[in-house]
């Protein structure tokens, strides 16, 4: 069971799921031991040059999404805003602005229960995709999360609720999106079209498929904000828990590709010159200038900073505030949404959208103010234009139920897309009211809480840009009118306001900073936004973690932390392991085999021998155990010739029980035979243990005395390796020798990547259960292991840069005595066993 969240409440609250890790153990049959090691010189360029191809072809893939859904959410967010604004023009003078307010929620509710039923398609195609894809790339396996259907559900379905009018961004999922086609396309083939399948050999492992994850996210970075050094960036800092410094090259590259993707393609369609890269990203800050007419204004000051530092405290307050309520929606939603029929997850979409579409309208009509322009241009009854700012900007001015020559400032606000909305706040030379932008921040930030968890694919970004825009620009105005400082430039405080509210709710720094800064263009904003990022993550930290962090925290999800805390270095590797083992034998019958699989839910198994007293009686009798008797010898001669050797090198002794048995007996007498050596070896202080044979399956019945035998630890074989060997009926029989059993190569052991066969679907009728099973070909003889006194930071630090997914506890003597997963590493694990080691002081 997966413990949830530290706070003792939420246990009972929260349903515990268990999660796949990811096969990133180094084995025999991983691809970078049997493949490249194995090629010459030339086929190994080719394989990387192959890795090359694909990392440029998942970021242009990654760029046309982001065009499909761009292209789809302009053309129907612009039908919808021109049929309502010429029925607002209509209504305003004949009073039929309801006629108008239904017009709107029929667009509105329409897109909105379409996405909502793309989710009931696929349900991990909810939210941003950010947690899941962070959780997928930190090792734990999120089942459905990169698949085909995900992605189609997952475009389609945001383009329609950014069209709803819901208070969403579109540059969220795009990050999953691009992490779904970098984790597809290498592979040529899916689940969801079985029948298109190529022989395509490369690219067979999840340690693969994690790389490609992480350039997908790193594209879907690019393509979002074209930022493609802050997308390599979010995938290091928040996405991946191994990096390697040829994976970083791959990732900038593909992010690239990504951002001339969408800019090449944007360009051509919006401005019909192809080749000119004017629209780098679907989200676009702008170009930060002053007035040529106002020789006081600068970007920003040095006493500004102190603005700034106080703005980031501000953004890191609402930041946990907005994290709380939104804990606070999701916990409610689990309880009581949820566990009801689907039904009602779109009923809720659809409430959200009625209430939204209801607070939009009745806010621009109420609460807007009507402000005066300083030079006006006629462009159609409901957009003007304004002298000295951008087309985007002054066609996005707003008149709704405002005379001639005034706009109204909440409609500006309200009634455009997100992004338009964005620009007005940095670029606008006109003045919004401080009553309008603080009731304007007030209900965004509490729709946009609201709308985040919903039943639709949603984005956090552009929401919390947004908000903290309006933030910024009330302190702009506020600092203008009150204090006098005429020389301050309001767009700059909008975007401080915006990094300030952003970083206080996700919690990001590095990338957060890179991204903002490649969005304007503007590298002197660098200090300002970093300060800001950090003063807003140390504030919201000491309250609780990011939005990220705390939905994959209410999911279960056993993630891994970038260290341990300090005081967990009193716990030993022995405190934390399981002792509990589920084993097989290296020659098992294959009766005790399907039993094994069946009876757990383990991913992988420890092969071993018994250390039995009477092994001669035994080497007599069933040819089985004589098989696993003569392997375990085999071993143990040659492990202790080699660490005779090495000590005998270094001019050192090896601290281990391995020494007292061997180097001591042969420094008094060099033994005649090999056999006298092996038995002095096998003779333990241990009294005899019954007799379990390889074809009896573990039992829960065992005694404590025969669950905690002395086994002698000879490697590890994975589950999907074994029910492989089991479908391809890979074995000898009693009366065989164990040569006789048939090979497998890599590239069959790894044909039905990445789903191999349930063991539940094993027909037995075609398997003769006494059969024996022959796992040494096929197991990692030599994965990391650690001594049961290591300390639990050294043991997570091993498990997380090494990308573990199991991690034997091996005594000096080369037995297993526990074994140490991911579950045992997660933050509350390692905490609740640090109250037992203080109880029991």
């Amino acid at each position: 069971t997966i413990l949830g969240e530290t706070h003792e409440e939420e246990d009972e609250i929260l349903p515990r799921k268990d999660y796949e890790s990811l096969d990133y153990d180094r084995c025999i049959n991983d691809p970078y031991l049997e493949v490249l090691e194995s090629m010459d010189n030339k086929k190994a360029q080719r394989y990387e040059a192959v890795k090359w191809v694909m990392v440029f072809a998942i970021g242009v893939c990654t760029g046309l999404v982001g065009l499909f859904v761009d292209f789809f959410v302009r053309l129907f967010t612009q039908l919808k805003f021109r049929v309502v604004q010429s029925s607002v023009e209509e209504c305003t003078e004949k009073g039929c602005l309801a006629l108008s307010l239904l017009e709107l929620l029929g667009f509105n509710l329409t897109f909105v229960f379409l996405a909502s039923l793309l989710v009931l398609i696929q349900p991990v195609a909810a939210g941003s995709g950010i947690p899941e894809i962070k959780c997928y790339l930190n090792g734990v396996k999120v089942p459905g999360v990169v698949r085909l259907r995900t992605v189609v559900c997952k475009a389609m379905g945001v383009l329609f609720s950014v069209a709803g009018g819901l208070f969403v961004g579109k540059e969220g999922p795009m990050i999953h999106s691009g992490a779904v086609v970098g984790a597809g396309l290498p592979q040529f083939q899916s689940i969801s079209l079985r029948k298109i399948q190529f022989n395509f050999p490369y690219f067979r492992s999840d340690r693969d498929k994690r790389d490609f994850v992480s350039a997908g996210a790193a594209a879907g970075v690019a393509a979002a904000f074209g930022a493609p050094i802050g997308g390599t960036l979010f995938s290091l800092e928040e996405g991946s828990s191994f990096w390697n410094q040829g994976l970083t090259w791959k990732v900038l590259f593909c992010s690239m590709a990504a951002t001339f993707t969408l800019n090449f393609f944007r360009s051509g369609i919006q401005f019909g010159s192809w080749g000119s890269f004017q629209l780098p990203g679907l989200l676009n800050f702008g170009e930060f200038k002053c007035s040529e007419s106002d020789k006081k204004c600068h970007l920003w000051t040095a006493v500004d900073l102190g603005f700034f530092i106080l703005m980031g405290i501000v953004g890191g307050l609402l930041g946990a505030t907005f994290n709380c309520l939104n804990k606070r929606l999701a916990k409610y939603r689990m309880r009581n949404v949820h566990p009801k029929p689907k039904l009602v997850r779109v009923l809720e979409s659809l409430l959200l959208s009625l209430t939204t579409t209801v607070v939009v309208f009745v806010a621009s009509m109420v609460l807007g103010e009507c402000r005066q322009m300083s030079s006006t241009s006629h462009s159609g009854n409901d957009t003007l234009s304004l002298q000295g700012m951008s087309e985007d900007v002054n066609s996005s001015i707003k008149t709704f139920f405002c005379p001639n020559e005034t706009y109204n400032d909440m409609a500006t606000l309200f009634f455009n897309p997100q992004e338009s909305a964005i620009l007005q706040l940095f670029h606008q030379d006109g003045t919004f009211s401080p009553v309008t932008l603080s009731l304007f921040f007030l209900l965004y930030f509490l729709l946009s809480c609201w709308t985040y968890g919903i039943s639709v694919p949603s984005g956090l970004f552009v929401p919390s840009l947004l908000c903290g825009a309006a933030f910024g620009r009330l302190v702009a105005n506020l600092l203008k009118s009150y204090i006098g400082l005429d020389h301050i430039y309001s767009g700059t405080f909008a975007l401080i306001g915006a990094a300030a509210f952003l970083g206080g709710v996700v919690r990001m720094t590095i990338s957060l900073t890179v991204i903002l800064i490649e969005s304007t263009n503007e590298i002197t904003y660098g200090l300002p936004i970093m300060i800001t990022l950090m003063v807003a993550k140390w504030t919201g930290d000491f309250f609780n973690k990011g939005i990220y962090d705390i939905h994959v925290n209410l999911r279960g999800v056993p993630l891994l932390e970038w260290e341990t805390e300090v005081e967990m270095d009193k716990l030993r590797a022995s405190d934390i392991m399981e002792p509990n083992l589920t084993y097989v034998y290296p020659h098992t019958r294959i009766q005790s085999l399907v039993s094994i699989l069946r009876t757990t839910v383990h991913h992988a198994f420890p092969v071993v021998t018994e250390n039995r007293g009477n092994e001669r009686e035994f080497m007599k009798g069933n040819q089985l155990i004589s098989n696993n008797i003569k392997f375990k010898k085999s071993s143990i001669l040659t492990r202790a010739g080699e660490q005779r050797k090495r000590s005998q090198s270094m001019k050192s002794y090896p601290s281990s029980e391995l020494r007292n048995m061997c180097d001591e007996h042969i420094a008094t007498e060099e033994p005649p035979e090999k056999e006298d050596l092996l038995q002095q070896m096998l003779e333990r202080r241990y009294t005899p243990y019954p007799n379990l044979y390889p074809d009896q399956s573990p039992s829960e019945e065992w005694t404590m005395e025969e669950r905690f035998r002395p086994l002698t630890f000879h490697g590890l074989i994975l589950r999907s390796q074994l029910v492989t060997l089991l479908v391809r009926g890979v074995c000898y029989s009693e009366s065989q020798s164990s040569a006789s059993q048939p090979r497998l190569s890599h590239a069959e052991m790894s044909e039905d990547y990445p789903r191999y066969p349930d063991i539940h679907d094993l027909d037995l009728t075609l398997l003769n259960p006494r059969m024996i099973v022959d796992v040494t070909p096929y197991m990692n003889p030599s994965p990391f292991a650690v001594s049961p006194n290591t300390h639990v930071s050294q043991v997570f630090n091993l498990f997380r840069t090494m990308g573990l997914r199991h991690l034997p506890v091996v005594n000096a003597v080369g037995e297993i005595v526990g074994i140490i997963t991911r579950h045992n590493l997660t933050h509350e694990f390692l905490q609740a066993r640090l109250r037992q080691h203080y109880q029991t002081i």
